[in-house]
Formats: C-alpha cells, sequence, structure tokens
C-alpha cells in the first residue's frame, strides 16, 4: 500500500513509537503530504469551479485551501514539539502540538463562516452555472485523493496517539462527504436544469463549521486538563496492586504536556512495621518500571498502614467498615492522632451526591463513637481519578 511504503521511506526506525523523534518523523510526514494533496486539489478545483461559475464547487476548494493551511500548522506543531527541554520549559515542548490543532481547528471554522455567506449570497442571487466533464472528472478525483488522506491520517494518528491527526482524518471524511454533495448537486443541475449550488455550498459549509467545532473541543480538552482514560486508569491501579506490600491506592494524578510526556503522581499505601528499605526499593521499582514500559514519570507517596492489631489501625478498619455501608467505593487514608486530635483524608467519588459537608459531619460521628472527646479533622478527596482502593 501507498501509505506503507511512505512509512517506511521516509519514516526512520518506524516501529519505536515511543521514540519522540520518531513520532516527530511520523507528524513531517502526515504535515507535508497533506499539504502537497491539498494544495494540488485547490488549484484543480479552484479552476473547475471558475470555469463553471459554481460558488459550491469554488467553496469545496476553499476547503481544500484551508486543509492545506491546516497542514502547515500541523507540521509546524509537530517541528516545535520536537524541541527539548529548557530551563523556562522543564517538562518540553510538546504542548505545540495541541496548540496547533487548536488553530487548525479555528481556521477550519473561520473558513466555513466564510463559506456559509457566500452559500447564503447565491441562494438569493441565483446565477447560472455550467458544469463541464472537466468538473466531474477533477470532482471524482479529489474524492478519490481524499479517501485515501482520511485512511493515511487515520493509520498515522493511531500509530502515534496524535489527536491532531485523527481530527485531520475526520475532516478528509468529511472533505469526501461534502465534494460528493457538490458532485450530486452538479449532477441534478446537469441533468434536469434545477439550481442547488448556493443550497449545496451552505450546505458544505455547515458541515465545514460543525467539524472545525468538534476539532476544537478534542484537541482543548488536554491542555484544559483531561481526566485521564478510565481504562489507563485502572491498568495502573491494577499494576500497582501487583506488587509485594501494596495494600491500596489513592490520590493519582495524571499531568499531560504533550504526546510521549506523561507525569503522573500517586499515593501507595503499604504497611508502616515493615523494612523502611525494602518498602522504598519496591517504590523504585514501580516508578522504574512505569517510566520503562509507558514512558510515564511515576512519583509514588508512600503511606504507612498500621497493623490492624493496632489502635490506629483498628480505628481505620472500623472507619472504613462504616463509611462503606455508604458507599463501597469510599476509602479513608492518612489516618493520624495527636494528642486528643484525629485527622484523617476520606476519598470520595466525584458522582456522589451527599457534599463534602455531609460527609464530613458523617466521619466525625463515626469517630464520637469510639472517642466521644475527641476532635476531628476531616479533608475531603473528590478523586482526580478513580483509583481510589
Amino acid at each position: 500500500m501507498l501509505t506503507s511504503f511512505l512509512i517506511k521511506r521516509f519514516v526512520k526506525n518506524y516501529g519505536d513509537v515511543s521514540d519522540t523523534r520518531v513520532r516527530g518523523s511520523y507528524g513531517l510526514l502526515a504535515g507535508i503530504t497533506g499539504i502537497v494533496c491539498n494544495v494540488l486539489l485547490f488549484a484543480f478545483k479552484l479552476l473547475a469551479g471558475i470555469l463553471a461559475g459554481s460558488v459550491s464547487v469554488i467553496a469545496d476548494a476553499v476547503n481544500n485551501l484551508s486543509d492545506a493551511s491546516t497542514c502547515v500548522m500541523s507540521f509546524l506543531g509537530f517541528k516545535l514539539s520536537q524541541r527539548p527541554a529548557d530551563s523556562e520549559h522543564p517538562y518540553g515542548h510538546g504542548r505545540y502540538e495541541y496548540l496547533a490543532g487548536i488553530i487548525v481547528a479555528v481556521m477550519i471554522i473561520v473558513i466555513g463562516v466564510e463559506l456559509l455567506r457566500e452559500g447564503v449570497g447565491k441562494i438569493i442571487r441565483p446565477a447560472a452555472v455550467s458544469f463541464s466533464a472537466l468538473t466531474f472528472v477533477i470532482l471524482i478525483c479529489s474524492i478519490l485523493v481524499k479517501l485515501w488522506m482520511m485512511f493515511f491520517y487515520r493509520r498515522i494518528g493511531r500509530t502515534i496517539n496524535s489527536e491532531t491527526l485523527i481530527a485531520t482524518s475526520a475532516d478528509s471524511r468529511n472533505d469526501v462527504i461534502s465534494s460528493l454533495a457538490v458532485l450530486a448537486g452538479a449532477a441534478v443541475s446537469k441533468v434536469w436544469g434545477v439550481t442547488l449550488d448556493g443550497w449545496i455550498g451552505v450546505a458544505v459549509s455547515v458541515f465545514v463549521i460543525v467539524s472545525g467545532i468538534l476539532a476544537a473541543k478534542d484537541t482543548l480538552d488536554p491542555v484544559l486538563g483531561r481526566a485521564p482514560d478510565p481504562k489507563t486508569v485502572a491498568d495502573i491501579k491494577e499494576r500497582i496492586m501487583r506488587y509485594e506490600g501494596v495494600i491500596g491506592t489513592h490520590d493519582l494524578m495524571v499531568h499531560d504536556y504533550g504526546p510521549g510526556r506523561q507525569f503522573a503522581s500517586v499515593h501507595v499505601e503499604m504497611p508502616a512495621d515493615g523494612d523502611p528499605l525494602a518498602m522504598h526499593e519496591i517504590i523504585d521499582k514501580m516508578e522504574r518500571d512505569f517510566l520503562e514500559k509507558d514512558g510515564l514519570h511515576m512519583v509514588v507517596h508512600y503511606d504507612p498502614i498500621p497493623s490492624k492489631n493496632s489502635e490506629m489501625g483498628s480505628l481505620r478498619e472500623w472507619i472504613c467498615g462504616e463509611m462503606k455501608k455508604l458507599d463501597e467505593r469510599i476509602t479513608v487514608h492518612d489516618l493520624g492522632m495527636n494528642g486528643n486530635t484525629v485527622r484523617l483524608d476520606c476519598a470520595v467519588p466525584k458522582d456522589m451526591a451527599e457534599s463534602d459537608e455531609e460527609i464530613e459531619e458523617h466521619i466525625k460521628s463515626i469517630v464520637k463513637v469510639r472517642y466521644p472527646d475527641a476532635q476531628c479533622e476531616v479533608k475531603i478527596d473528590r478523586s482526580f481519578a478513580e483509583i481510589a482502593k
């Protein structure tokens, strides 16, 4: 296949997608391919649209020009994202790719609005159009090229897990649909003499605007701090629990500084009476394993859990048992007692109906059963990720 040939020809070490340089090469290949294809499609469609006097064909051509512009932005985004970390950006420049995706989406929306204006004008002031055989040939070739580009971007986007390229694949699919609509309108006009040019132009422009809005959402989410994928969270939880001595885990936070640049922190509960050096070695191994296998920079915080036979261990078991009557997903951690004051953190699901104040009062009432005169300080955690166990 052509896609496989291009990847093998222009991407060195194409199988090692965990390498940011390889990932950048994929992005550059996609960007250059998109620029070349879209500029050629724009030129041929613009010629056909001018000759036919068709606003829908010209709109379709301008749509390809906007696609070429988005490819330029994607190209720059991948290029800039490969810049190494520096003193001002210690986490690297990976988010340039996300910013490029946002700019691409805005450009798509702006172009769509302009095309909508042109289409409405053609409806209000209709003009005769003359579709030739050349117009049909160009539109059919455009559909075939865009269909290939859709699969090309999808394959690369999935290979390197790029939201920008997956969005570009969806945009190519939209181009196929819009070009089919223009082709259908041209055929109707040619066979029955019914002028649908303005209406087709409006339909294409609306399609472009909607695709731009969806692309903006997909690329803006990582910048705003999108929650980690539930499958990823479940996988991290399961793997942490396999390590020797781990009793539970909570407070997972994942920070995304661009594709291939994820950082995370998590609290891991281990026995308080264990060998500190042995516990430290297990935590170090945990951090190394996640970095080597997933490229995830993990910082693990050790939470010592007192024995069930101790006073604090017994209190923790008592509170946990009572709280799970309220919701099985609730966990209690960082329990401590200083004089007459009991302090603890309680991780609750984000979708829990009870307010933080109601949960806090419930915990205080539980503690009062065993320590009637104690003061209770409670911190409620609405989990960043559903990883509590």
